[in-house]
């Protein structure tokens, strides 16, 4: 097939993703490049899009499989099969031969996970002698407890907290909400937060989040990742900050909490999303839960 034959199609497609399917300029922009490696390789081989078959496509998947990653391609099989919707709608396909692809199976990542011992001597680092320690120490406990995102306790309300209950009403991903309890430990440093440091900084001002910076405003996730990157090299501890939440998640399970109730204190709209916690290893696990079952018993 000839090239500008080819921009005719692309052109038209790049019309079509806005005007009929929808698309967001981002997604559109994305589908398209993926599209013009596709006419791109088709005119390498002399391929046309008239004749092409389902071996044909899967050759192509084969090759992209061994030049970008499984991300990447899953993302160009969505975009060959709203390509082929659009084909199938001009006369050109009879059928949307994308979706005869299978998307490739994404390899389980196992997460990182903090044990007891390198959660309390991360905690332990903290300097609680200023106010804003004492306000990193409350943060960073909160976020262990509940296993709470970064997004999620930056955006922390006040009017959200109950300290006496122990309890927080959550605005997670996709504006859901849940509620989720927190230990005794972080409401000792949440309430030494709120009720007496809080207020040296914030002063008169009517500001709404629980967390704030030195200038009494909302503390952003910028600012917080920073301030962890911080915490963990004088800690001395391998970590990142959703690594709090991932061995708030594990150490649930490992303490004997079933998979729907984790799924819920996280907030994960899928339960497949929780389950791979399950996937640390055994003898992890078995650590964790010797390790916990023996601070208990001091």
């Amino acid at each position: 097939m000839e090239k500008n034959k080819f921009s005719s199609f692309l052109n038209g497609y790049h019309n079509d993703l806005i005007t009929v399917e929808g698309k967001s300029k981002n997604t559109s922009e994305t589908y398209l490049i993926s599209i013009k490696i596709f006419t791109n390789w088709l005119l390498e081989k002399n391929l046309d899009l008239e004749n092409l078959s389902i071996q044909d496509l899967m050759i192509f998947f084969v090759t992209r499989q061994t030049q970008s990653d499984e991300t990447t391609v899953a993302k160009e099989i969505s975009a060959i099969r709203s390509f082929g919707s659009y084909l199938v709608r001009l006369g050109v396909w009879k059928e949307n031969l994308g979706f005869l692809l299978e998307r490739p199976r994404k390899s389980i990542k196992i997460p990182k996970v903090l044990s007891v011992d390198e959660v309390e001597t991360l905690l332990a680092s903290i300097d609680v002698s200023t106010s804003l320690g004492i306000r990193d120490r409350a943060l960073f406990e909160i976020i262990y407890s509940s296993g709470l995102r970064i997004s999620e306790v930056s955006g922390l309300l006040l009017q959200n907290i109950y300290l006496k209950e122990g309890i927080l009403f959550v605005l997670g991903k996709g504006n859901k909400e849940r509620l989720v309890p927190f230990g005794e430990d972080a409401k000792i440093w949440l309430t030494k937060w709120i009720e007496e440091e809080r207020p040296k900084i914030v002063g008169r001002k009517n500001v709404p989040f629980v967390f704030v910076n030195y200038q009494g405003k909302q503390f952003s996730r910028k600012g917080i990742w920073k301030r962890f990157q911080e915490i963990k090299a004088l800690a001395g501890v391998e970590s990142k900050v959703h690594t709090l939440r991932h061995s708030f998640a594990t150490h649930l399970l490992q303490g004997g909490a079933d998979l729907r109730s984790v799924q819920q204190l996280l907030g994960h709209s899928d339960l497949a999303t929780t389950q791979i916690y399950t996937h640390v290893d055994n003898s992890e696990l078995k650590d964790f839960h010797k390790e916990f079952f023996e601070k208990e018993e001091k």
